[in-house]
Order: C-alpha cells, then sequence, then structure tokens
C-alpha cells in the first residue's frame, strides 16, 4: 500500500493509536493540499489550541460508543477489484474534497464504510443522518426552538437568554464548522429523500458553507448598535464582529461550540458518505459533484474476512463445517445475482454456533431458511 493511501479498510488501526501515530496521521491529513478550486475557509478563522481541544473531546466522546466502534473494526476490503475501487475512492474523495455516493445491495456494507473511516483514521464519532421522505436541508443544518425561547422570555421579562441556547447544529451543520481535521459524515439513504434535496445540498457542497439567518439578523442588530454609539467616523469594524458570537449546540453530546457572525463556513471540507440502495437516479449535476462508486458483493474469501472479525479465528476453525454449509447456501449460483444481506448470514451463523443450536436435520432447515430469506421474495 502506497502512501498515497490514507483509508485502507481492513483495520489497519489495530488497537488504539500512540500519541505519536495519532499527530503523525493527523498532521497527513491536515497537510494536504486541496485543489483550488475546492479551498474553503482560511486558517486564521481558526485557533490551533481551540481546535485541538475539541478534537480531543470529540477523540474521548468516540470512546464510549462501543456499537460505532465494532462496526468500523469489523469492516474489510480486500486487495481485488472490485473492492479495490471503494478504496480509490474513500481516499480520492479525501483528497478532492468531493462526497461519496455508495450505490450496492441493502447489506452490502455501504453504512459500515461511514464507520470504519472515522475509526481507522481516528476522526471521532460519526455524525448521522438519516435520511426519510420529509427531510429538509434545515433540518440537517440546524433546529431553532422558537417556542422555547418564546416562553421563557415570557417567564423572565427582565432578563433575555441568549439566543444561541435555542439553536442546536444538526450532523450536517456540526460537519461543516471549521476544524483542521474533517469530520466522517452519513447521509443514510438518500435515495428516499425528496426529489428536491439532492438540489439543495448541491450549494453546501460546492461553497462550503451556510448561515443561521437568526443569527445572522441578531449579528447585524448588534453592529447597527454599536455603530450607532461611535463618534468618530472611521468604524473599526473587525472589533464589532467579536462582539457577535454565539455559542450554539452541536450533535456531538455536551460539545458547543462558538459561531461568528451567524455564518458557518469549514475549513476541512467533510469526508461526506452518501448510501443509496439504487432505488432512483439523480440529477446529473448532483452526481457530477460526487464521486460514485458501487460496493459489490462479498466474495467468499471476503466472507470469511467479516466472519472471523465478528467471531474471532477461533470459532471460525472450530465450527468450520457449519459455517461452510451456511456460506455455501448463501453464496448464489453463478450467473445469479445476490439477493441476500451479509447480516443475515451472521445471524445465520450466531444462532447454529450456539450450544443449544438446533439439532434435528428439519429444525435446522426451517430455521435457516427463516434467517436467510432472499430480500426478492415478497411477502
Amino acid at each position: 500500500m502506497s502512501g498515497w493511501y490514507l483509508f485502507d479498510g481492513k483495520d489497519q488501526r489495530k488497537e488504539v493509536l500512540t500519541k505519536e501515530k495519532t499527530k503523525e496521521l493527523r498532521e497527513k491529513i491536515k497537510k494536504i493540499d486541496a485543489p483550488p478550486w475546492r479551498q474553503f475557509g482560511k486558517e486564521q478563522d481558526l485557533t490551533e489550541e481551540a481546535d485541538n481541544k475539541r478534537f480531543e473531546s470529540l477523540i474521548k466522546l468516540a470512546k464510549n460508543k462501543e456499537r460505532e466502534i465494532k462496526k468500523g473494526k469489523n469492516f474489510r476490503l480486500s486487495d481485488s477489484p472490485p473492492a479495490t475501487e471503494v478504496r480509490d475512492a474513500v481516499n480520492a474523495a479525501i483528497y478532492l474534497r468531493r462526497p461519496l455516493l455508495i450505490t450496492g445491495n441493502p447489506g452490502s456494507g455501504k453504512t459500515s464504510l461511514a464507520y470504519a473511516i472515522a475509526y481507522e483514521l481516528n476522526l471521532g464519532p460519526v455524525l448521522s443522518w438519516s435520511i426519510t421522505a420529509r427531510s429538509t436541508l434545515q433540518e440537517g443544518l440546524y433546529r431553532y426552538d422558537a417556542i422555547a425561547r418564546l416562553q421563557d422570555a415570557n417567564k423572565n421579562n427582565s432578563d433575555e437568554q441568549p439566543i444561541g441556547q435555542y439553536i442546536k447544529l444538526g450532523a450536517l451543520g456540526t460537519a461543516f464548522l471549521p476544524s483542521y481535521l474533517p469530520r466522517v459524515l452519513l447521509i443514510d439513504e438518500i435515495d428516499k429523500s425528496d426529489i428536491n434535496l439532492p438540489n439543495d445540498l448541491l450549494n453546501l457542497f460546492e461553497e462550503g458553507q451556510f448561515e443561521i439567518p437568526e443569527l445572522v439578523r441578531r449579528s447585524k442588530k448588534k453592529i447597527s448598535q454599536e455603530t450607532d454609539n461611535l463618534e468618530t467616523d472611521n468604524l473599526e469594524t473587525d472589533n464589532l464582529e467579536t462582539e457577535n458570537l454565539f455559542e450554539v449546540q452541536t450533535q456531538d453530546e455536551g460539545i458547543d461550540v462558538v459561531i461568528k457572525g451567524g455564518r458557518v463556513r469549514c475549513y476541512a471540507f467533510p469526508i461526506i458518505v452518501m448510501t443509496s440502495n439504487g432505488e432512483r437516479d439523480f440529477p446529473q449535476a448532483f452526481k457530477r459533484r460526487c464521486l460514485r462508486v458501487r460496493m459489490p458483493d462479498p466474495t467468499k474469501d471476503e466472507l470469511e474476512a467479516i466472519i472471523k472479525a465478528h467471531f474471532g479465528e477461533k470459532l471460525f476453525n472450530d465450527k468450520a463445517q457449519e459455517i461452510n454449509d451456511l456460506m455455501e447456501k448463501f453464496i448464489p449460483k453463478e450467473g445469479e445475482g445476490m439477493d441476500k444481506a451479509t447480516d443475515q448470514l451472521l445471524n445465520a451463523i450466531h444462532i447454529f454456533t450456539q450450544k443449544d443450536s438446533p439439532r434435528k436435520p428439519e429444525e435446522k432447515e426451517a430455521i435457516r431458511k427463516l434467517l436467510m430469506k432472499p430480500l426478492t421474495e415478497s411477502e
């Protein structure tokens, strides 16, 4: 594997990275030169000490997310095509500051890819946005609780609470906060979205910034009040803007950030993984701005690696006969398409390798058919 690769997809991180290796990896990611047309915020907008402190908090937060860690550790990509294309796409997306659009059959590992990237590169918790037909761009960016603010204002007529207390950034908005290191953002099942959402995302993906109108209006009001009080014609607008700082909540538990002037602009473009089951096509303008790749269905060798990652080498060897029998029934015959998900095979292996697993042949066959029912089979 050449030095160009940042993400490998084979649990290269192993255990917790040492401080030296973590620093080396972070510096390598920081020093990547973005294409001239994909450069966003300015470095002077960042405070290295504050940024490092926030990322240390994120790393601590990630250590408590055991399910996410397992998803990342157990993900595997082989060294043969078409799996190598997925690896190349992830690394190219990091260098080019482009979102990834991952298609593939259900259960092929599209969602797990995001957790594997965050785990292997030690970039903190994955920011996850699960899409429905009702999802909107603003929902992903932030939520403003105007009702709570009004209620508090009625209770406390004399003391107005800071407006930032009623604003919480969504997964999308949190991902675009300025930082030296990129966050991993999972936009899951984007093909389920309203027809307009992909187009709504285009400007954000191209400009790397967004604004919160409620804060922008308040910011302008503050500047106006300050300028009215100045008796000189030489307005020091930079000093005025430092007063327009708003502390808001983020998607990360217990981690608040300060937003200046109501505008958010990324420095390191986030690593965006958008998954799709292929239930619809997307506009060409949207596809042009993404790196598109299909997650392949796992081969026999890849399935073995996945099973060993989940259950361990010992169980795999001790129950080799049972596992091979299940794999034989799981893998489609030549010329047939994959009609089952990998987690169906893992469920079956878990059942049939237990001490009290079904023993009678007819029981085993009935349970196997239940657990590995083809996804294409109608109810």
